[in-house]
C-alpha cells in the first residue's frame, strides 16, 4: 500500500459564502468515507493565522518559508491506498466535495515506516 497526499491551495476553493457550510459537510462526508474504508491516514487544514517558521538543526528559529517558497495553505489528507487508480478515485470524490481540483502527490517508500 502507497500513501498518497490529496490536496488544494485556499486560493483554489472559491465557493459563495451561503454553500461553504455544504462543502465543509461533503467534504467531512467523503473523510467518513475514507475511514470507514481503512484508508484514511490523516487530514486537515493548514490554520492560516499561524505564521510559518524555519526551524534550524541549531534550533534556530526564523519567520517565513524557505527562500523563493510561498507559504503552504489550504487543506490536505493523505490515504494509503493499493493503487494510484485508487488515488485518483479518491482525488476526484474529494474534488466533488471541495468544489475544486485538487493535487495528488505521491509518498515515497520508506521500508521503515
Amino acid at each position: 500500500m502507497t500513501k498518497y497526499l490529496i490536496s488544494f491551495p485556499s486560493e483554489a476553493m472559491v465557493v459563495p459564502e451561503e454553500d461553504f457550510e455544504a462543502v465543509v459537510e461533503a467534504s467531512h462526508a467523503v473523510i467518513e468515507e475514507a475511514r470507514a474504508a481503512g484508508v484514511y491516514v490523516f487530514g486537515g487544514g493548514i490554520d492560516e493565522d499561524v505564521n510559518p517558521v524555519l526551524v534550524a538543526a541549531d534550533g534556530t528559529v526564523t519567520e517565513g518559508t524557505h527562500p523563493g517558497r510561498e507559504a503552504t495553505n489550504g487543506g490536505c489528507t493523505v490515504l494509503e491506498l493499493p493503487s494510484r487508480e485508487a488515488a485518483f478515485e479518491w482525488a476526484a470524490t474529494f474534488a466533488a466535495a471541495c468544489r475544486c481540483p485538487q493535487e495528488l502527490r505521491q509518498f515515497g517508500y520508506d521500508p521503515a515506516g
